[in-house]
């Protein structure tokens, strides 16, 4: 008797070739009512699919690669939680490098997931528009979070910096702060970028002076450019930190200049790392578990063809806690 092939099932189902080919795989893009045709039919012609030829025709590693700008601080282990979270209950491994080096080691690490995964998660601030686009494996399916617009047909993942950024300067003209300064992020971010021309543009709105300063998303850089103010005689009332690491080094400064926080100087970051809640420290919220979820829920998605390449809009929240007078 000669043996039944993947023409013979879907003849007897009375469906595709890829349809019967996408039931037998599990693919989730298959009606139930096909997939019980299919199993029936394989089940009547005594059907076994070729190991070798399936490996071929779904291509899948089972494995997800994870490209951030680095692999250590709260909030990249938070990221890479909320991914590993969802990889696992959808059966997906996670691959992890980064990108901290930039330039050409860069766009080496994302080359060398090429064939090794069956998709990209791509968080990647500081690449411009060009680089990013010619670092990309082609073919890849991929997600980008907070990165420049690749000018490729992919998903990708923003968060409303705006929004975070405007509620803190609200919050601060509430209280009756007049003059602020802004700790910001590295120039070449994204992230940064549009935390502080948001902050800018609503203090000027609001009626508040906003002085912007430079740093680097490091903890020891918001304490050099707080002490370094201090020590100029600065006069201000309102700290607000790109994130929260920089949060955090702001508040040693002025607790080591005897500063009172918040009754003289209140202070807020962004990000709401878990460290941020146990410091009673005001913050944007991400929820960045969540955002690393989603990203790898979308990628998953698009592998399986359930929906097209689409952008969304991750929205913050404000986070008020003692560093601006909440008990």
């Amino acid at each position: 008797m000669t043996d039944a092939t993947i023409r013979d099932v879907a003849r007897r189902a009375q469906v595709s070739v890829a349809s019967v080919s996408r039931a037998l795989n599990g693919l989730a893009n298959v009606s139930d009512a096909t997939k019980a045709r299919v199993s029936e039919a394989a089940l009547a012609l005594g059907y076994v699919p070729h190991a070798g030829a399936r490996s071929l025709s779904l291509a899948r590693t089972n494995a997800i690669g994870v490209v951030l700008p680095d692999l250590h601080g709260e909030f990249f282990s938070e990221i890479v939680r909320g991914m590993d979270r969802e990889a696992s209950r959808r059966g997906y491994l996670l691959l992890l490098s980064n990108l901290h080096a930039g330039g050409d080691q860069g766009a080496q690490a994302l080359q060398a997931m090429r064939g090794r995964v069956d998709g990209l998660i791509v968080m990647a601030p500081h690449f411009s528009r060009e680089g990013l686009a010619a670092a990309l494996p082609r073919g890849i399916p991929s997600v980008l979070i907070n990165t420049r617009d690749a000018s490729v047909n992919l998903s990708a993942i923003h968060l409303d910096n705006a929004a975070g950024a405007r509620s803190v300067v609200e919050h601060f003209a509430a209280m009756g702060r007049k003059r602020l300064v802004h700790i910001a992020g590295p120039a070449e971010n994204i992230d940064a970028c549009e935390r502080a021309e948001a902050c800018v543009i609503a203090a000027r709105e609001l009626g508040l002076e906003c002085e912007v300063v430079s740093g680097d998303f490091e903890e020891e850089s918001g304490e050099a450019a707080i002490a370094a103010l201090l020590r100029a005689g600065h006069d201000f009332d309102a700290v607000f930190a790109a994130n929260d690491n920089m949060a955090i080094g702001a508040l040693q400064a002025l607790r080591a200049a005897g500063r009172r926080v918040p009754d003289e100087i209140a202070v807020a970051g962004f990000d709401d790392i878990p460290i941020a809640r146990h410091l009673g420290l005001t913050t944007v919220r991400v929820r960045i578990a969540e955002l690393g979820e989603r990203a790898l829920a979308t990628l998953v998605a698009n592998l399986d063809r359930e929906r097209p390449p689409k952008s969304e809009l991750h929205a913050p929240e404000l986070v008020i806690r003692a560093t601006t007078g909440a008990q």
